[in-house]
């Protein structure tokens, strides 16, 4: 294998100031996250001083009321106290339910379409781009009045059926680009040895498809995770997840000084967040990256 030739390897000056940039860009971009990881262990005079934001850092007020530089106080708070556990459960049940209908569908749908002849497929797939495309705030309005009248507002089911409704569309769209990319030749083989439509699907296209089923599905529980706009509209202050949790939290704590509930509560829903992309970064990647599969 020949070598690079000279004038094609990078200088020392660009290998610096792309290291440089890439520093910078990970400073800035994670310096958020880890001040308020910094700030959820502080009281609210030190977090948010007006006086210096160095108490941020060193925490004099903290040690004076807590007698440590660190505190568990909001986490307390909003953990037991405002029983931030119940909307953590329900988030629980609202993303694994999205999750698991969005892909149980959309795997479903996005292999029939992919094998599909007929020329109204595209057709079904530009409708439901067109739906994906829509704001969420407009299609969860016209949802509301029929909630209200069969008195199904405010439940857990609720905005899971319309969170799959919203999610189904990129499931199919993606799901469906995964299974272009695998030959055909896989199933009819599967098929000529006596396999059954549906077990050469299970059995002979769906083990190759792991990459793909796999990203898919996190960016399905990522929207269900983080969505607000249907959640806080369809849910109730007793099943409410922890995004439309947090903002209230945000709208009435900060009259009873206890806004660090907020703070600590933006962390703990962060976190698994963290957690997920860094344990599934390779499945994410193999499954954006996918190429054609050879027979």
């Amino acid at each position: 294998m020949s070598a690079t030739p000279p004038h094609l390897r990078p200088s020392m000056t660009a290998s610096a100031l792309a290291i440089g940039f890439l520093a910078v860009w990970l400073l800035v971009a994670a310096f958020p996250f880890f001040w308020t990881l910094w700030g959820s262990f502080k009281v609210e005079a030190d977090f948010f001083s007006r006086s210096s934001w160095w108490n941020a850092i060193t925490g004099p007020a903290t040690e004076r009321q807590t007698g440590s530089a660190f505190t568990l106080a909001g986490y307390e708070g909003a953990w037991i106290e405002r029983e931030f556990w119940r909307a953590a459960l329900n988030t629980v049940i609202v993303t694994v339910s999205v999750t698991t209908v969005s892909l149980l569908f959309g795997t479903l749908g996005g292999y029939a379409l992919s094998r599909s002849t007929r020329n109204y497929t595209v057709w079904i797939l530009i409708a439901a781009l067109v739906f994906r495309a829509m704001p969420h705030i407009t299609l969860v309005s016209g949802y509301l009045l029929p909630f209200f009248e069969l008195n199904v507002w405010g439940v857990l089911p609720t905005a899971i059926v319309v969170l799959v409704a919203i999610n189904q569309p990129f499931t199919l769209w993606m799901l469906h680009s995964f299974f272009l990319s695998i030959p055909k030749d896989i199933d009819e083989s599967a098929m000529v040895d006596g396999c059954t439509r549906f077990q050469a699907f299970r059995l002979a296209v769906i083990p190759v498809m792991w990459p793909g089923v796999i990203t898919t599905g996190l960016f399905s529980f990522l929207l269900a995770y983080n969505d607000f706009a249907v959640t806080a509209m369809l849910l109730n202050q007793e099943n409410q997840t922890m995004v439309p949790k947090i903002n209230s939290f945000l709208g009435t704590v900060q009259t009873q000084g206890s806004i660090m509930y907020a703070v600590a509560a933006t962390v703990s829903a962060t976190v698994p967040l963290f957690i997920l992309v860094m344990f599934f970064q390779r499945r994410i990647v193999a499954g954006l990256t996918a190429g054609a599969v050879k027979g």
